[in-house]
């Protein structure tokens, strides 16, 4: 548990016949970010309800910042779990300050907050006149007063559009860069990839892996080649900088290369060494690959 922010033991939580989540263990450490994925219904939200004490469970325990604050610790937390809500005709400053007195904040730089999620220029507008990407970035910007050193979000993107959702994936980032551990739940594996340096995979309500994102799921490509020679072929590109490996399947090559691999540089390369490659195509990243292949192995 050195340099330990949360450490859950055994977390178990039944709705009734169903069980939520299984004897559940993570370790969430300082200065990361961290995403809690899964395909909805994997208990991801009843993971953070609980950690965040709004859920009871009905095993198990978990601690934070190795008990440095007692039951004070949620002062040192910011949290957005549910649908932004906000007095629909106060400005963001207004609302900003009752979040500010709930949370029994002393000094709470309000500027500071609005500026990190691009609301400062909109700090007097009435929270009903603000966009659903909008609002999300007021939540933001609340979970973020009293300087915490953890901020948790859960699924943070979820219905935005896609301009919307690159605004939260810089917005988090940029939160990221002061240093703060931010923990959050996801369902879209692209977004984990993007933001996260760690991620933890539940399905059903285990834990199947927990690691570094390019530990757990590595981001190689995997590109599909054909061509008359595919003995040939294979032997040649094995030889190629930034592949990994080359397998055949029927009557073509799969190639696990480097993301920096592109069908161009491979195609250039075969030919300089004889072999004409008749189709390259881009199959899918390795990240999904591994992703899927996880819960299957768990569901079967």
């Amino acid at each position: 548990m050195q340099d330990s922010l949360l450490h859950i033991e055994n977390l178990s939580k039944s709705y009734g016949k169903i069980k939520a989540l299984k004897g559940l263990d993570i370790e969430i450490r300082p200065g990361k970010v961290y995403g809690l994925l899964g395909p909805n219904g994997s208990g991801k939200s009843t993971t953070l309800g609980i950690v965040l004490d709004i859920i009871e469970s009905d095993q198990g325990k978990f601690s934070w910042f190795k008990n440095k604050y007692g039951e004070d610790y949620r002062k040192h937390i910011g949290a957005t779990l549910e649908t932004p809500n906000f007095f629909p005709y106060l400005d963001a400053m207004d609302n900003l300050e009752i979040v500010a007195h709930i949370k029994q904040i002393e000094s709470p730089d309000y500027n500071s907050a609005l500026k990190l999620v691009n609301l400062y220029e909109r700090r007097n507008s009435p929270f009903k006149t603000y966009s659903f990407g909008m609002r999300q970035r007021l939540a933001i910007a609340g979970a973020l007063l009293g300087d915490p050193d953890v901020v948790i979000f859960d699924e943070p993107t979820n219905g935005l559009d896609p301009q919307g959702i690159a605004e939260i994936r810089d917005i988090l980032i940029q939160i990221s860069k002061t240093g703060k551990t931010i923990f959050m739940a996801s369902h879209i594996l692209d977004e984990v990839e993007k933001i996260c340096t760690d991620v933890i995979i539940l399905n059903k309500g285990q834990l199947l892996a927990q690691g570094t994102v390019g530990s757990v799921m590595n981001s190689n490509l995997i590109i599909e080649v054909s061509c008359a020679e595919i003995e040939k072929a294979q032997s040649i590109l094995l030889h190629m900088q930034g592949i990994k490996s080359v397998e055949i399947q029927g009557e073509q090559l799969m190639l696990s290369c480097d993301e920096n691999i592109n069908t161009t540089m491979i195609n250039k390369y075969a030919f300089e060494q004889g072999i004409v490659l008749s189709s390259l195509n881009i199959k899918k990243t390795r990240l999904e690959d591994e992703f899927l292949e996880i819960v299957k192995e768990h569901n079967s």
